[in-house]
Order: C-alpha cells, then structure tokens, then sequence
C-alpha cells in the first residue's frame, strides 16, 4: 500500500509540475522493457539490467530519464520488503543499470517510471524477477 502510494505520488507530482502531459499521438504502449537476466543471486551490489526497446521498431531507446524506481517483494505478498536501488549507467544505449542490495530469496518487482526523449508521457513499467543463492 505504501509503495503505491510512494509511486503514484512521484508519477503526480511529475503531472503537476508539468512534466507529464498526455497527447493522443503518444502511445507509451510502444515501449517496453526487457530484463537482461531473469535471476539475480542474492547479495551486496547486485545489478540489474534492463532494456528498454521501442516496439514497433526493435529499436533500442537510449537516453531515457528514469524518472521513478522501486524495488519490492510484492510477488510474494510482501510490499514492505523494499530495498534501496541506485541507478548507474548502461553498458549500452537503450540499457539501464540499478545497484542493489537483495537480501532475501524470493521474486522481486522492479517498479519503473521513465521519460523517454521525444515523448510527452511517462513510460510506467513492473517487471519480476527471482533472487537465489
């Protein structure tokens, strides 16, 4: 509840500032994000890779904005069980990378709110992946 509340609160408050703007010409459905790995092992500094591709190109889409991230246990009936999560920079354009520290086994839900170059709208995105020894 609260990591809801904490996501659509940022995602408000970019649309009160101006920094969303819906156009009918915009279909944030063009994009969509990969996990580069599936499964992470647990530990200190683990990094997850995404990538972020524009569909109906194949394109990778370089240069967004993460605008909103979180990462949660919530596939596992678990919102609570947060950890901190740092962005750092790609190893190649269209990928972002996040540092983590992912104490528990379980599936986790990468959150993500980005802004891509060119778009008006915020791409808003959850993908799972599974934490192990």
């Amino acid at each position: 509840m609260i990591a809801r509340r904490f996501f659509k609160t940022v995602v408000a408050t970019l649309i009160a500032t101006g920094g969303l703007i819906s156009e009918a010409s915009v279909d944030v459905n063009d994009y969509q994000f990969e996990l580069v790995n599936q499964a992470v092992k647990i530990g200190a500094g683990v990094v997850i890779t995404v990538r972020l591709v524009n569909k109906s190109t194949g394109s990778p889409v370089p240069d967004a904005v993460i605008a909103a991230s979180r990462l949660d246990m919530t596939p596992d009936g678990m919102p609570t069980m947060t950890t901190r999560l740092e962005s750092i920079p790609g190893a190649e354009p269209g990928t972002y990378q996040f540092k983590a520290d992912i104490r528990m086994a379980g599936r986790w839900q990468l959150s993500l709110g980005v802004r891509v170059p060119g778009e008006r709208a915020i791409v808003e995105r959850k993908l799972i992946m599974k934490a192990d020894k």
